[in-house]
């Protein structure tokens, strides 16, 4: 169900041409016109028949906040896995449509994608989604100590900047550790850095920009509409009635309501 209206695997695989062309052209449209100082990218799992098998298949999505302040879906491309080639396909594909000033990339930790990241958009800093980030640290900590240990994490990542949280998540590591919860220290440790890029922008925006749920919502949204659809008879009906979604979404529900003042990013490029 996408628009309200059940739809039969049959109608699926038999989409007209003219619906293909126009998802294809939207898809595949110049990115150059505005800069993209923001961009949300996240994947989503959908399953497709193939063989006679059942199988995941990835659909990569970007999400970028223009100049202007503004949402934008970016672009989506089938990706055989969330991997270092599926990303750097997916990256050079936005920038060879012209994605430029991205100053920050959001996402979870997939496989591949800071490689991807830095090997094409070199320079461009990364923010880790930080409520990936909890859940990767929740993990390794019994379920009697999960609220203290989520406690301790949201201190991190209230203090007033960069410096402030980092020594708090120093302060944090040795509590854990004391604890007992050594591999949840380790993971405090190695990722805690890449989960406060944010702080390095204006404090206006920290908000929005240090978690991926902008994506995540709409992954969620994507999810629920083609539930009942089921295995998809092939990737490019998969990747074609995401797109549908993509599209209805932005233009009905973002509309052109602004979602982030990029004054505030402009004020501190000059003070730089």
């Amino acid at each position: 169900m996408l628009w309200g209206d059940k739809v039969s695997p049959g109608t699926i695989s038999n989409l007209n041409k003219k619906a293909y062309e126009n998802i294809e052209k939207w898809r595949n449209r110049s990115l150059s016109e505005l800069q993209y100082p923001y961009v949300f990218v996240d994947g989503i799992f959908l399953k497709r028949c193939w063989g006679g098998q059942v199988e995941n298949i990835s659909v990569l999505i970007a999400i970028g906040v223009n100049s202007e302040g503004h949402r934008e879906i970016l672009g989506a491309a089938e990706g055989l896995k969330e991997d270092f080639a599926s990303w750097r396909n997916f990256l050079i594909h936005l920038k060879k449509r012209g994605l430029s000033g991205v100053r920050l990339f959001i996402g979870d930790k997939h496989l591949g994608l800071l490689e991807s990241i830095n090997d094409i958009f070199g320079g461009v800093k990364y923010q880790r989604c930080t409520v990936h980030f909890y859940r990767n640290v929740l993990s390794a900590v019994p379920r009697g100590q999960a609220k203290l240990v989520t406690s301790m994490l949201k201190a991190i990542h209230s203090q007033e900047d960069f410096e402030a949280a980092k020594t708090k998540s120093n302060d944090i590591i040795n509590k854990l550790k004391a604890l007992k919860l050594t591999k949840a220290a380790k993971t405090v440790a190695d990722g805690i850095d890449e989960t406060l890029t944010y702080m390095l922008f204006p404090s206006e925006h920290w908000r929005q920009i240090r978690t991926n749920n902008t994506l995540e919502r709409l992954n969620r949204e994507v999810k629920r509409r083609t539930r009942s659809i089921g295995a998809f008879p092939d990737g490019e009906s998969a990747l074609m009635l995401v797109c549908a979604r993509l599209r209805y979404v932005a233009g009905h529900d973002w509309g052109e309501r602004l979602y982030l003042n990029m004054k505030h990013l402009m004020d501190t490029s000059e003070d730089n």
